[in-house]
């Protein structure tokens, strides 16, 4: 099953986003460490043209280093894009980003005096907590859930600076599936929208093969199974998920391992890695241009009137047989008439 969300109110806060976009002088992007490609809004990608952009990598602490270091390299291959890596127990280190904000706009235009900067970010990916440390002060509501920003409001930080908060918000479509997977696991899916188990397998599948030591430690395992179904029934049994009669409760174990996830229980763990992406992109684009070449062949024998030769053929003859009956038809009708006329 593939993972959607996209309520009302995200296209409304999405289309504001996109109105007020041109009169920001920076962008704030808050992304999840641990899945900075899925995490990143494509739609305002699409607008930002060069604007600066400071890319946050919240929730770093949750993240694996190496693969995080990874990814500001390959971001910041883009010369208007700087990233910088925060966790929501690091105020000091979050409290930087106003003095980043500054820098990063003098390098685009030194004689800049009044800043207006834009903050972004998916649900429940820490935006609204790092708000409310730059403006010193409870101004956004915080939750351990998603979409809890229903709407924009300016906030002045001093020293001319002025951030627009945005609710967070997701896209109409994940154009790559997994995005949505990955999305779902990190807790920026509502809860009802998703599957359990959908992720729970998806999650297990990446965790086995990414991270079997820090899976074996924590479910306690004397090894790690080569497939996801069989890991999350063994890792049920350490965890006491198992239903009357001694079946395995697919959808607790997986809720737990989700959770373990999200809180950051398993260790330090990314979801995605860059070539990882890459390599999906081009699945995505090869499924995508395999279905387009699919859609012209149907139009083409739509336009035939035929979708086998079978039924070709058969059209063939009816054509013919429908123009043998017309030349008939006219012809009865010229005798049709000159018998008339002999009447006359």
């Amino acid at each position: 099953m593939a993972v959607h969300w996209f309520p009302g109110h995200m296209h409304k806060a999405l289309k504001e986003m996109q109105e007020a976009l041109s009169t920001v002088d920076i962008l704030i992007e808050v992304l999840d460490a641990r899945l900075p490609y899925s995490s990143e809004n494509p739609e305002i990608a699409r607008l930002r043209g060069d604007k600066p952009c400071l890319k946050i990598f919240n929730k770093s602490d949750l993240a694996d280093p190496e693969l995080t270091a990874e990814w500001q390299a390959h971001l910041e291959q883009d010369r208007s894009i700087k990233t910088y890596t925060t966790s929501l127990e690091d105020k000091g280190n979050t409290k930087h980003i106003i003095e980043l904000i500054r820098q990063t706009c003098a390098a685009k235009n030194k004689s800049i005096k009044n800043i207006t900067a834009m903050i972004i970010g998916i649900p429940n990916v820490g935006k609204s907590t790092i708000v409310n440390i730059l403006a010193d002060r409870v101004i956004a509501k915080t939750g351990n859930e998603a979409g809890v920003t229903k709407n924009q409001q300016r906030i002045n930080l001093g020293s001319g600076i002025v951030l627009l908060d945005t609710p967070g918000v997701l896209w109409p479509k994940f154009l790559n599936p997994n995005s949505g997977y990955r999305l779902g696991i990190s807790g920026a899916v509502k809860d009802t929208a998703l599957e359990y188990d959908d992720i729970g397998f998806f999650a297990a599948d990446y965790l086995i093969k990414a991270y079997p030591e820090y899976l074996k430690t924590r479910f306690k395992l004397d090894h790690i199974p080569d497939t996801e179904i069989e890991f999350l029934e063994s890792a049920a049994k350490t965890r006491g998920a198992i239903m009357t009669g001694g079946r395995v409760n697919l959808h607790k174990i997986c809720e737990l391992l989700i959770g373990e996830f999200r809180t950051g229980k398993l260790g330090p763990v990314s979801l995605e890695t860059p070539a990882m992406i890459e390599a999906e992109l081009a699945e995505v684009a090869r499924i995508a241009e395999k279905k387009a070449a699919d859609k012209l062949k149907r139009k083409e024998r739509f336009k035939d009137g035929s979708l086998t030769p079978d039924k070709h053929d058969r059209k063939e003859v009816r054509t013919k047989k429908r123009g043998e009956q017309s030349a008939r038809d006219k012809a009865r009708q010229q005798e049709i008439n000159k018998q008339k006329k002999k009447r006359r």
